[in-house]
């Protein structure tokens, strides 16, 4: 079922309904809280970035992304975006939208279309990437599932890495997927498989380069955005 997949599989809306009935926990808002942490370090340039966000926005806006979106009106998906590159550059780019309606996604799109990087002189600080990301989690919404989405096109080369921020910040219930972006680092894919990976059902996308981003990007949404099968874990 592909790469940590065992634990994780999508279903039409019809057997996402039956499977979903009486499931969600009263306190639940939400069934999927997801943050998505878009890469602006150094050896990202302009056009890159600029790939990046165009092609974030277009594949939120994706049909395939809005059906996993909306597959379940009544559970929605939470959306939270930030950039990040090195050790205290980091900054919110979407702050959390409960996805509604078709709507919210386009709010969410725009704002990643127009937005401009923050920093663009930085190195690669993966571990406080994610650990920023545990802040925004952490004044999230109460969804049934968290999930922590980090794309990027090169290996920790600032400060700790994801192994001390999984021990140090409270992220025991966020599943971590990748988007590796091929080009400049040819390990970052093993890198992100054996480094960042982290939770039941977590997988890696990879982009073959900034160009293929937006594929990869839409791939990647339509999954982590689909309904989950409670329990299936064969």
């Amino acid at each position: 079922m592909g790469e940590h997949g065992k634990h994780r599989t999508l279903v039409g809306p019809l057997i996402a309904l039956a499977l979903w009935a009486g499931a969600v926990p009263a306190a639940a808002q939400c069934r999927l809280a997801l943050v998505l942490g878009m890469d602006i370090s150094s050896s990202v340039d302009p056009d890159e970035d600029r790939l990046q966000r165009q092609g974030l926005a277009r594949a939120l806006m994706a049909p395939e992304v809005q059906r996993a979106a909306f597959a379940l009106p009544d559970s929605p998906v939470a959306l939270a975006i930030y950039e990040w590159s090195g050790r205290y550059q980091q900054k919110l780019i979407v702050d959390w939208t409960i996805l509604n309606g078709q709507e919210d996604l386009a709010r969410a799109a725009r704002a990643v279309a127009t937005s401009e990087r923050s920093y663009a002189e930085f190195p690669t600080a993966l571990g406080f990437a994610i650990g920023y990301a545990a802040s925004i989690f952490e004044r999230g919404p109460p969804c049934l599932f968290k999930t922590l989405d980090i794309s990027g096109d090169g290996s920790n080369n600032d400060g700790f890495g994801p192994d001390r921020a999984y021990e140090h910040f409270p992220l025991a219930e966020v599943t971590v997927n990748g988007l590796s972006i091929g080009g400049h680092d040819k390990e970052v894919a093993d890198y992100y498989r054996r480094e960042l990976l982290r939770g039941p059902g977590a997988f890696l996308e990879q982009a073959t380069g900034f160009e293929d981003f937006e594929r990869a990007m839409r791939k990647k949404l339509e999954r982590e955005m689909g309904v989950r099968v409670l329990g299936a874990v064969r």
